[in-house]
């Protein structure tokens, strides 16, 4: 690692993600917005700094893990945060967030830069990405799209039981013709 990539990995490790002196920090926030312990949204912040490292030294396009998009959504309204401390202070670049146009070659092109993303995360890191925020691809993609936001003061939410299978759900609540 040369000196100008050790400076920027230093800088990005000690961006402070949660204002001093905030009611409801980010980190808190990412929690308080995903149900996440606070413990595991500070790991997924770091993973999410960590990411912003990659994406500016890895070399090719890199696609984040969901829970590390999900803390890369929630900074991109910090748009003071986001585009003036992070990319222009402490990048010196813009960083652009770039959501998929649909479509099967746009997925197996994220399931590519997500893989190479894992692959670099080793060789840079010196270490393997944390499983609980870095899963495997298949398991990355396996419900892409499924996610949707959800108040729970409106809507109750059950977990769906192991033994029945998506394909079975999908047709029981399918419109049917009348």
């Amino acid at each position: 690692m040369g000196l100008e990539e050790k400076m920027l990995r230093e800088k990005i490790e000690n961006f402070q993600l949660d204002e001093a002196g905030a009611a409801l920090p980010f980190t808190s926030r990412l929690a308080r917005e995903q149900a996440w312990s606070h413990a595991f949204a500070g790991k997924v912040a770091r993973e999410y700094l960590r990411f912003i490292h990659l994406a500016m030294v890895a070399g090719h396009p890199v696609t984040p893990s969901e829970q590390v998009d999900h803390a890369w959504h929630l900074h991109l309204i910090y748009t003071r945060s986001y585009w003036q401390k992070l990319c222009r202070e402490t990048l010196g670049k813009d960083l652009h967030h770039g959501p998929t146009n649909g479509g099967r070659a746009e997925g197996e092109k994220f399931v590519d830069w997500y893989e190479k993303t894992l692959e670099s995360y080793r060789r840079i890191f010196g270490e393997a990405p944390p499983p609980d925020i870095w899963p495997r691809s298949s398991a990355r993609f396996s419900d892409a799209g499924a996610s949707r936001w959800i108040n729970p003061n409106h809507f109750w939410l059950i977990p769906r039981p192991q033994w029945v299978s998506r394909k079975r759900l999908k047709s029981l609540f399918q419109k049917t013709p009348r």
